[in-house]
């Protein structure tokens, strides 16, 4: 299969090339799109077929649920079986935008979406390309990152070529994503709970809801079944060994006196040692932003190892500790 990849304005999409990645997906093909926080994969929500397609092209473990994303409210509704005050709340608050809400699905939904679990993760983009895409099709995208199963989450559409080129029919290049980490998952079929962090802190959903939700951040294996996108042990992760380091000026020191090649994604205050160095903000909205499209570039450099220094802790960060964490098990 030929991959084409299009440049589209991230801002004021062209109709044209809209409504070609349209029918592409109403006939069950594959069309990297850019979102807010990645690019995704998308694929026709409701045909089983193209969504197995996904699953594919991304040699994704089918016990791994996807993300369904939607064009309004309504939209979502018209998915579930029960919608509770405390989704309207959160909708009115975040939607369009980085938060994705679990609940129970209902018999539109196919088994393959949720790995044939009884809920289904919902969410409206506020990509201006995505949410163009929705609006204009009509459909429901289900729509996982645009790469291949456990690597490092896609934030340009080069990252997608990369991974994807000829396992999918198009990729809209709409530049860097803005957010550059995947959506916080909320979790409202039982009692409120966060599956996994994202842009949108428990702080962000307290001030909403009222009270303080639980953050489960379990790791389960791609045998198991699993409730939320993002639980896997080992995801989002170079293809280059990465440690995360308390004491990273000692650690490089000691690793490159084995005369290994070291990348270091590093903060600003620690420049003891210049070489291979990338200087990374202490501002976490900064961090995510560009953390992904650093680590790709350091993985394409082909160093023995990467090393990151230990972010800050805080609600702020919560995301951040997760990824890297999940990218540095072994």
């Amino acid at each position: 299969m030929e991959t084409r990849l299009v440049r589209i304005d991230p801002t004021s999409p062209d109709p044209a090339i809209l409504s070609e990645a349209i029918e592409i997906l109403r006939r069950g093909g594959l069309v990297a799109i850019p979102t807010e926080t990645v690019y995704g994969l998308a694929a026709h929500a409701l045909d089983p077929v193209a969504v197995g397609r996904i699953f594919q092209a991304k040699g994704r473990p089918n016990t791994n649920p996807v993300i369904v994303h939607v064009a309004t409210m309504e939209q979502a509704k018209s998915l579930t079986t029960v919608w509770p005050e405390s989704a309207t709340q959160l909708a009115n608050a975040f939607w369009p935008g980085p938060l994705t809400i679990i609940l129970p699905r209902n018999s539109k939904i196919p088994d393959a979406v949720t790995a044939g679990g009884s809920t289904v993760a919902l969410r409206i983009p506020s990509h201006p390309v995505a949410h163009a895409l929705l609006r204009n099709g009509g459909m429901p995208l289900a729509a996982p990152s645009a790469n291949r199963s456990q690597n490092l989450s896609p934030t340009r559409a080069e990252h997608v070529f990369k991974d994807l080129s000829g396992r999918i029919d198009l990729i809209l290049d709409a530049g860097a994503t803005p957010g550059g980490i995947e959506s916080t998952v909320i979790d409202l079929s039982v009692q409120p709970r966060i599956l996994r962090p994202g842009p949108i802190s428990p702080k962000d959903i307290e001030r909403v809801l009222g009270f303080s939700c639980e953050l489960v951040q379990s790791s389960v294996t791609e045998n198991e079944v699993m409730r939320s996108p993002g639980q896997m042990a080992r995801h989002y992760a170079p293809r280059t060994h990465l440690v995360l380091s308390n004491n990273s000026v000692h650690e490089v020191t000691r690793l490159r006196s084995d005369d290994r090649r070291i990348g270091w994604l590093a903060f600003d205050d620690e420049t003891e040692i210049a070489d291979n160095v990338t200087l990374m903000p202490r501002d976490p909205i900064l961090y995510a932003s560009r953390m992904y499209d650093e680590l790709h570039r350091m993985d394409e450099a082909g160093f023995d190892l990467i090393v990151v220094s230990m972010p800050p802790q805080g609600s702020d960060w919560l995301a951040i500790h997760d990824r890297l964490r999940r990218a540095a098990t072994k």
